[in-house]
């Protein structure tokens, strides 16, 4: 009964379809920052791990090595050398960088990413760099090193994470079992609590979707990608350009500019349909938001009907309670007021008492 009333609650403060009008009319206009297709390092490094060359990778994740708790500074014949010159494979390719696979010394996988050359990309790259080198957690991937010896390009080293990302692998051959996805949501909030709340300073990553989550050799999530990352705020902060990727922003932030943490919640809120019912969370095809459906869906798993809305990818195989849960935090993740949406720890704290398939294997 109290999930059913927090879902109507929740679905009452919530106007999809002009959410998507606005989308759209930001899309074609071209204000959007589509994270996505401007790769960074989530989005294509499952082409490394399954493409035809992937032999020559099948090397053990950087994870397990044991690497010195702070990112190195490398020199740029460092970076040439572990990049064969930057004729190593690319792995990833966007607007405003390119990602090649490395080997660092004693043959370590790495995910080199190399910033295009201009002063407002190396801004970014600066910004980006000095939010990573605050972090340190188990499910955001991992920053081995940098170099800023060259004006104007900059150079990010990451570990290899060889699984690719959750997006492709949501839509791929493959199916994704419900415990996994349960786990993984429960592993990205874990992340995100502790971006807003447990880093050295509080931090919003601005572009929470499924291309940001890589996936390890076990489908552990890593989130990634901290090009649109904002921290040092009290409440919320107005950014220089649009952030995030289509489907998953925040219309509160479409409407007023204002990006905060409760921005990250509603993207996560997102994550959490698409994982629900495999389904994109923009459809390019019929230009159509999830969120803009969102409402019956979310209605049906109230009513207990859940089975009308879950991946049929799935077979049957999922607990229709925890679906039903997981429903009912997404209700709340994507209401329209800000300020009514859970915290990440409040998220967590239900994942962990409603949820136990997402307890399993808990790291």
């Amino acid at each position: 009964m109290y999930l059913l009333i927090t879902i109507l609650l929740a679905l009452t403060a919530v106007t999809f379809l002009s959410f998507l009008a606005c989308i759209l009319l930001l899309r074609r206009r071209g204000m959007l920052c589509i994270r996505a297709q401007d790769l960074e390092l989530g989005a294509t490094t499952a082409r490394v791990a399954n493409g035809p060359d992937s032999d020559s990778h099948n090397s053990p994740p950087a994870e397990k090595y044991i690497f010195a708790s702070s990112p190195r500074r490398f020199t740029w014949k460092e970076v040439e050398s572990a990049t064969a010159n930057f004729n190593s494979d690319v792995i990833g390719k966007g607007g405003f960088s390119t990602v090649y696979f490395g080997r660092l010394k004693n043959s370590i996988p790495a995910s080199i990413k190399l910033h295009h050359c201009s002063e407002r990309l190396h801004q970014a790259f600066l910004l980006e760099l000095d939010v990573l080198l605050r972090l340190h957690h188990p499910h955001i991937v991992r920053l081995l090193g940098y170099c800023d010896e060259r004006d104007e390009q900059g150079v990010l080293i990451f570990e290899f994470i060889p699984n690719g990302n959750l997006q492709e692998k949501l839509h791929s051959g493959d199916v994704l079992p419900w415990a996994r996805r349960t786990a993984i949501a429960y592993r990205i909030a874990q992340a995100l609590e502790y971006l807003h709340e447990g880093s050295e300073i509080q931090i919003i990553h601005g572009d929470i979707n499924t291309s940001n989550v890589l996936l390890d050799g076990d489908l552990n999530p890593k989130l990634c990608d901290f090009g649109c990352a904002r921290m040092g705020f009290s409440a919320v902060r107005r950014p220089a350009a649009m952030i995030g990727s289509p489907g998953y922003v925040d219309p509160h932030y479409i409407r007023t500019g204002m990006v905060s943490k409760k921005s990250d919640v509603y993207s996560f809120g997102v994550m959490l349909l698409v994982l629900i019912t495999g389904a994109e969370a923009f459809d390019v095809g019929n230009e159509r938001l999830l969120t803009a459906v969102a409402s019956k869906m979310l209605r049906e798993a109230a009513d207990g009907e859940v089975k009308k809305i879950v991946d049929r990818r799935l077979r049957g195989y999922f607990e229709e309670g925890e679906v039903a849960v997981m429903a009912a935090i997404s209700a709340l993740c994507i209401g329209q007021n800000p300020s009514l949406r859970p915290s990440m720890a409040d998220v967590v704290r239900i994942i962990e008492e409603k949820v136990p398939s997402a307890m399993a294997g808990k790291a």
